[in-house]
């Protein structure tokens, strides 16, 4: 090998890796400001309580050449929960809800995330409330990423999911004389998350 070849070929080599090195997934943090959770449940079986959870905080990372590697972790403060009517709010906080004394917090921990396309995919985690930790699967759009007007990095994501309240120890309710659940067991929720790129 001529001396020539001997001091450039680490650096051929080291560019060689460079290319071929996966790239590394950049870690987001929730912006609260641009992001809403929110859901929805039967009641009395002839329409739905739509609400909210005001309060909650979390980090991802995400790669769309690399969405396999993606993580989420999530915290929703329990006694944020609002839906419009002060009474009933009151009522979901108490010990025949969320109990949001005891249990606080609601979080969320992904296990996997597999893209179907560039935009659509199924997230899966695991969902502790009231307790209880059970596995929920989300629906899960990829909006797009974009810097804003003051140069920061953002991506957008919306997911729907559904789960059966009943699982998580949540099981105040009566059922009605003519049949059926005074408030119904599944909860649809929804997501739309911004996320800003940590700097």
């Amino acid at each position: 090998m001529t001396r020539g070849m001997h001091k450039t070929l680490p650096i051929l080599m080291a560019g060689i890796l460079a290319l071929v090195a996966p790239a590394l997934a950049t870690e987001y943090e929730i912006d609260t400001a641009h992001s809403a959770i929110g859901f929805k449940i039967k009641h009395l079986t002839i329409s739905s309580v739509k609400g909210s959870f005001d309060e909650f905080a979390g980090t991802f990372t995400f790669d769309p050449a690399a969405p396999g590697s993606a993580g989420v972790e999530a915290v929703i403060q329990a006694a944020s929960i609002s839906t419009g009517n002060a009474k009933r709010d009151d009522h979901l906080r108490d010990p025949d809800f969320f109990a949001v004394e005891q249990f606080p917090t609601i979080t969320f921990k992904s296990t996997g995330l597999t893209m179907t396309s560039a935009s659509e995919g199924v997230l899966k985690g695991d969902l502790t409330m009231h307790g209880v930790t059970k596995p929920v699967t989300l629906a899960l759009v990829f909006n797009g990423a974009v810097k804003d007007p003051w140069g920061n990095d953002k991506v957008g994501f919306s997911a729907t999911g559904k789960l059966d309240r009943t699982e998580f120890g949540l099981t105040y309710g009566e059922v009605m004389e003519g049949g059926g659940l005074m408030i119904g067991n599944d909860v649809e929720f929804t997501l739309d998350i911004q996320g800003a790129a940590k700097k």
